[in-house]
């Protein structure tokens, strides 16, 4: 696979599925060497999919020689993490002359780790925010997304400690002027 293009679109509403086992994977692989077992049960209680994200068509998915490599998306709403059923969403609209668009919902198949999957998704983000008037954009990032986002010029706030899904997950909330 290696030499393939990414290649990317906007998700539709016949990508749930397909998106929702790659998030289930990413989730279960790649936060192994950061959390135990009962804080990546709790990640798949508090994050997830959040179908308004590509009912607002702010959501991407991206393959590598037709293969699902990687999925994300930004939001001009007040939820900041979290999927369909995670409690306490907020789908109000920001104001993107006073408020931070959103980053969401970022997964990459375990199988295209450090390949450009999530840069890629990233920069979809940012631009799209940028052309709608946001200046700035925030995330509510997993421990095995930061050191992606500190590369993209992400800068660290607030550790929060998510325990909605039973144990205490740690998300660190970033920032980042575009």
């Amino acid at each position: 696979m290696s030499g393939q293009e990414l290649q990317y679109r906007t998700a539709t509403r016949d990508d749930i599925a397909a998106i929702s086992a790659l998030m289930a994977l990413a989730i279960g692989e790649l936060q192994k060497p950061f959390l135990n077992e009962a804080e990546i049960e709790s990640s798949r209680a508090i994050m997830g999919l959040d179908t308004q994200l590509i009912d607002d068509g702010t959501y991407f998915v991206v393959t590598c020689g037709g293969a699902l490599a990687g999925c994300g998306g930004w939001s001009r709403r007040a939820t900041l993490y979290g999927g369909d059923t995670t409690p306490g969403r907020n789908a109000a609209l920001l104001d993107p002359a006073s408020d931070a668009a959103r980053v969401r919902a970022m997964y990459t198949h375990p199988d295209f780790v450090r390949r450009g999957v999530g840069r890629l998704i990233l920069s979809l983000c940012e631009n799209a925010a940028r052309a709608e008037g946001f200046r700035r954009v925030e995330l509510g990032a997993t421990m095995s997304g930061k050191p992606l986002y500190r590369a993209c010029g992400y800068r660290p706030g607030e550790t929060i400690l998510d325990d909605r899904g039973g144990a205490p997950v740690p998300i660190l909330m970033m920032w980042k002027t575009i």
